[in-house]
């Protein structure tokens, strides 16, 4: 994935068919080392297809994938409402413990 957000910055930035060595570039411009196998072969994939025409193709295809079920979504509703609501009471005291905490240093981490 690092591979292919790398190439579409580029193709953001006006390189609208970019090299491996312009992908190791921009991995290794912010610390990531560039796998050559897997550049390589993301390189040849891509060679000489517009890569807007590849998203919206993808896109089309998502859009026809079943992503949803049917039932049980009332009783996950109740089961989550009540589970929130004794959460709720737990989240307060870790808030109280770590005010206190604060007091015991000295200072508070967002004074």
């Amino acid at each position: 994935m690092k591979h292919l957000a790398a190439y579409l910055l580029l193709g953001l930035g006006g390189n609208t068919s970019p090299s491996a060595a312009d992908v190791k570039a921009v991995l290794e411009s912010v610390g990531i080392e560039a796998d050559e196998d897997r550049l390589d072969t993301l390189i040849s994939e891509l060679e000489g297809k517009d890569i807007n025409e590849l998203i919206s193709e993808g896109a089309s295809k998502l859009a026809s994938v079943p992503s949803g079920g049917g039932g049980g979504a009332p009783a996950a509703g109740g089961a989550a409402a009540g589970g929130a609501a004794e959460a709720a009471p737990a989240e307060e005291k870790k808030e109280e413990a770590a005010e206190e905490s604060d007091d015991d240093m000295g200072f508070g981490l967002f004074d």
